[in-house]
This record gives C-alpha cells, sequence and structure tokens, in this order.
C-alpha cells in the first residue's frame, strides 16, 4: 500500500510539473562597426567577418564603380526558426545564406549548429555581392545568372567539384539555358550546383572576353530600363539569344567527355598522392622512434657489457669500476 501511495504522488509531481520549459532564444544585439552592423550569437566571428567584407567590399567598389556609402546589416545566428523568420521564410532547404538586397540585409546560418558546406568567408562574401549588384542596378534587378555568377566571381568559389558537375552535365545533356537559372530556389540540390557554376562560368566567359568596362556598360543599361536585350547589344554587341548561344558554344567545348575523365584522373591521382604522402610520414615517425630508443639504449648499462656472464648476479661483475 505504501509503494502505491509513493508512486502515486511521484506520477502527480511530474503531471504538475510537466517537462522542463525549452531554453528560450534571444536574438543577438547590434554591433555597429564602419561599414556593417553585426548581429552574432557567437562573438568570435566578428574580426573574420569584418576583415573578410572590407576586402570585399574594396574589390566591389573597383569591379562595379560604386561606392557602396549604406550600411548592410548582417546576421549570424544559431537558431533554425530565427532564421526563417528573418528571411520570410522563402527559401530553400539546401541554402546556408540569404541576402535581401530590399532590407539591405545578409542572413547567414551560424557554423556552431549548422553544417554549411562552405567556408564563412566565402558565403560572406558570395551574400555581400548579392546586396552591391543591386544597389548597383536600383529598380531594376540582374539576371539570376548573373547576380550568382558575380557573387561567385567575387568569392572565389570555383573548385573541383564545381569542374565535375559540369562535365557530368556536358555527358547527360544537363546545360540549363540561362532564362532557366532564374528559378534557381526550386531546384534540388544537384540541379543548383549545375546552375551555380554555369553562371559563374558565363559570368567569368563575360568578364574575360569582353573585359570589366563592357560587364558595367551592361549593368549601367540594366539600371536604365531593365532590358537585358540593349544592355548585351550595348556591351558586346550581341541580344540575349546571340549571347546565350556563343556561351552555350563555349561551354560544349570546355566541357565534354573527356574533360570528365580528365576530372576522374585528377581525383584518383590526388587519392594516390595523399596515400604516398601518408606512408612517408608514417615511415618517418617509425624512423624516428627507432632512432630515440636506439639513443636511450646508449646510455643504459647492462649485464652483458661487464662481468662473468655465468654469475651475472654478483654486485662486482655488474659495475667493476667500483672494485
Amino acid at each position: 500500500m505504501i509503494k502505491k501511495a509513493t508512486l502515486y504522488y511521484l506520477l502527480l509531481l511530474l503531471v504538475v510539473a510537466g517537462p522542463a520549459p525549452a531554453e528560450k532564444y534571444e536574438p543577438p544585439t547590434a554591433l555597429e562597426k564602419e561599414h556593417f552592423i553585426f548581429y552574432f550569437d557567437n562573438p568570435r566571428y566578428i574580426n573574420e567577418a569584418e576583415v573578410v567584407l572590407n576586402r570585399t567590399r574594396a574589390w566591389l567598389i573597383e569591379l562595379l564603380r560604386d561606392s557602396l556609402s549604406y550600411k548592410p546589416s548582417v546576421y549570424i545566428v544559431e537558431s533554425q526558426a530565427y532564421f526563417n523568420d528573418l528571411v520570410s521564410g522563402r527559401f530553400p532547404d539546401w541554402g546556408a545564406a540569404a541576402a535581401l538586397p530590399g532590407q539591405e540585409l545578409i542572413v547567414i546560418k551560424s557554423p556552431d549548429r549548422f553544417n554549411l558546406g562552405r567556408p564563412l568567408s566565402e558565403l560572406l562574401a558570395h551574400e555581400y555581392a548579392h546586396l552591391a549588384l543591386h544597389h548597383r542596378t536600383g529598380r531594376f534587378p540582374p539576371p539570376r545568372w548573373f547576380d550568382e555568377g558575380m557573387a561567385m566571381f567575387v568569392s572565389s568559389e570555383w573548385n573541383w567539384s564545381d569542374n565535375l558537375a559540369m562535365s557530368r552535365a556536358a555527358i547527360f545533356g544537363q546545360f540549363l539555358s540561362l532564362d532557366d537559372i532564374e528559378m534557381l530556389n526550386r531546384f534540388g540540390s544537384g540541379k543548383a550546383h549545375v546552375a551555380y557554376a554555369q553562371s559563374y562560368l558565363a559570368v567569368n566567359y563575360l568578364i574575360k572576353e569582353y573585359d570589366i568596362t563592357a560587364v558595367n556598360i551592361f549593368l549601367d543599361e540594366i539600371a536604365r530600363d531593365g532590358s537585358l536585350d540593349s544592355a548585351l547589344i550595348l556591351a558586346v554587341g550581341s541580344d540575349y539569344k546571340g549571347f546565350q548561344d556563343e556561351f552555350y558554344v563555349y561551354l560544349t567545348n570546355r566541357f565534354n567527355i573527356a574533360s570528365l575523365f580528365m576530372d576522374t584522373i585528377y581525383l584518383w591521382i590526388f587519392l594516390a598522392l595523399v596515400v604516398v604522402v601518408g606512408a612517408i610520414l608514417k615511415f618517418r615517425k617509425k624512423k624516428d622512434y627507432y632512432k630515440k630508443w636506439e639513443g636511450e639504449e646508449r646510455y643504459q648499462s647492462t649485464d652483458f657489457d661487464y662481468g662473468d656472464p655465468d654469475n651475472p648476479e654478483q654486485a662486482d661483475d655488474d659495475e667493476p669500476w667500483r672494485s
């Protein structure tokens, strides 16, 4: 009877107390710098962010020929719910960061809680480039392929995986039209990877083939009336369709089955080098250990050095120099 009463009171206590309340999330407070306002859950990212953003700002002023005199707000937050609130929930699951040009706002998920897939420095530069581009063109936003491509160009994101993604896209006929990239936020992660890589290549092609002056003529015309045809005609001498056709020829020449084969060969060469270097380091470590071991033995006395081996336990035999 006593046991039943005890159990009853314990259950009653659990019902009354209820589950422990979840710790309430407190949004970060503002920290104003010369060119940015930071809202970081973890202040250890402040110095890195300020260095990266100031460097990116200087390069964007040179590239886009714009003053960038406004102060963006930059958030790095640990709460998924708060991140969703800041970006108004309109965001793909694979996304780690967002830029909201109308609010002069950058929002990034914290590396402390989320696997971002890319270094924080790249995300900061990438999102700031979005704000700068939209500031440059005003009420007429640049096309999505140019927006994403310039952001990748500024943040120096191109790597081997992008090269491989484009080679696969070439083999399986998965190149996108520049118009298709406007729907990027609706893509799955694989298709989005191709869209980002292709956007970078389009901007890189535009800069290398026609130089940065042509890019700024393009942006000037976008800012004036938003017309892609007139902007490209003035910048490169072709309308939108002509530029797409020209760029498509470049893609098909650069990426094909041969490029996929070479990318794969480079991967195996890299893995082989990793194995070889690992084996060399392991061998050197063992060699250093054996040298240390031999050195220690050299300074130790043994029964084999002195005395009568038939009577090794006699004191006079162990240390003859004492006699």
